[in-house]
């Protein structure tokens, strides 16, 4: 039950929702003279059409570009000069707004965020357009097309997903279909999806209750709803790839490193916690399976990772790699790291790995709810991905539960030669081309 364990922190909120349908929920906390504001919008690449892609995340830099009643790049130097902080980040499944500002500042948080909710399209302009299409692609070169493995996040993403599924592209989208954007498609893709029916805010900090209520209404309230915004529908999605899927990619790297990934159940499902305690038994720092094996101990790895993504539509991904030492054989390293998956999913772990997981996993947690801006994401996340922010205070009990047989379970059903994409990075002239 949440809030049985004394040692576990009990997240007290309210909540309400507004006439134009905006979800407002106020956590106050009393520790620091701070609030943090975060907002999802239920919009992020998996709403994207086929060639409109890239547009969730250029809409991430056009709300920092002016809005009705805030110029070009003001609205961070407000955020700034009331001496708080602000960004944005885009994913599959939303776009998320946040600031943390000093409490008494805070209904200068709120105005800036209803502003640009409402009057963005008052500011958008071809140059903005073309200015913020070059700040898109010059992020895709830098952490994409020209950092060392660089391309592995698209390749498995693509493997791992079919074609018609909206996870095989990644939030940066294609620069052709930026590239293709006029200001009126970017209009109609904020009047479609950014409203107040559309979006969850948190508030959660040195503040009182029904005064941030009232200063949510005030702000916010006279925005008008979309009522045409349709609840998203993902394709059937099977639990597995169906085949092993194997690229090799010749490329400016130091090293080979052989990334692997795994269709998994989707975030939120209980097979889907238990493989993120797999994950901390076979990777989760140095004492961990795959670290002691192939790195300590064989010494045949440089270093290793094993990671999900949690994704809610249909299903998600587990992934992972290990970099090869110079003197290794490639082929021994991937046959190492499938051999220690294999071993999860045959027999169960022991206590002792099953107590330190759940130490790391519970450490990470209560962190993450003793930050004020943390608590407001998380609200926001379980409003929107499953209308339930009360999973705030259930999601630690949950990792907590998980026992041997639960990972032994998901590993045998994930792990598996027919739901495994295989992508090998090496150095150019070792390659002879990229191969499927």
């Amino acid at each position: 039950m949440p809030g049985s364990d004394p040692d576990i922190p009990t997240i007290r909120f309210g909540e309400r929702r507004l006439a134009n349908g905006l979800r407002v929920i106020v956590a106050p906390d009393r520790l620091a003279p701070v609030v943090a504001i975060n907002l999802w919008y239920d919009v992020g690449s998996k709403h994207e059409r086929p060639g409109k892609t890239g547009f969730a995340h250029l809409f991430e830099h056009f709300m920092f570009q002016g809005s009705g009643h805030v110029a070009k790049t003001e609205h961070m130097a407000i955020i700034q000069g009331s001496g708080g902080v602000c960004n944005a980040t885009t994913y599959f499944d939303r776009t998320n707004y946040f600031e943390t500002l000093p409490s008494n500042q805070l209904e200068v948080g709120l105005w800036l965020e209803a502003d640009r909710m409402a009057t963005l399209l008052d500011a958008l302009s071809q140059e903005n357009l073309d200015n913020q299409r070059e700040v898109v692609k010059n992020e895709k070169r830098q952490s994409y097309d020209n950092r060392p493995y660089g391309s592995f996040y698209e390749r498995l993403m693509a493997a791992v997903f079919p074609p018609e599924h909206p996870y095989q592209h990644t939030p940066i989208g294609s620069m052709a279909d930026l590239d293709a954007a006029s200001p009126e498609d970017v209009r109609q893709f904020f009047r479609d999806w950014y409203a107040p029916n559309n979006c969850v805010v948190s508030i959660v900090g040195d503040v009182d209750e029904e005064e941030t209520f009232g200063a949510a209404e005030r702000w916010f309230g006279p925005i008008p709803a979309n009522p045409a915004i349709a609840p998203f529908a993902a394709p059937s999605l099977p639990a597995r790839i169906g085949r092993e899927v194997r690229e090799t990619v010749p490329d400016a790297v130091p090293l080979v490193r052989i990334h692997f990934g795994f269709r998994t159940p989707p975030f939120g499902a209980a097979a889907f916690d238990a493989l993120e305690v797999a994950a901390q038994i076979l990777a989760g720092g140095k004492g961990s399976r795959l670290h002691r094996t192939l790195v300590r101990e064989r010494r045949i790895a440089q270093d290793v990772a094993l990671f999900t993504l949690p994704l809610v539509s249909g299903g998600s991904i587990c992934a992972g790699w290990a970099t090869a030492r110079p003197e290794a054989d490639p082929a021994e390293v991937e046959a190492g790291f499938l051999a220690e998956l294999d071993r999860v999913a045959a027999e169960p772990v022991s206590d002792d790995e099953l107590a330190r997981a759940r130490a790391l996993i519970e450490a990470g947690e209560l962190a993450g709810l003793g930050r004020v801006e943390e608590v407001a994401d998380r609200l926001s996340q379980y409003a929107t991905l499953f209308d339930r922010p009360e999973l705030i205070n259930e999601q630690l009990p949950r990792y907590l539960a998980v026992d041997a047989e639960a990972i032994r379970a998901v590993a045998a059903d994930v792990f598996r030669p027919d739901n495994r994409a295989v992508i090998t990075f090496v150095p150019q002239a070792a390659g002879t081309g990229a191969a499927a």
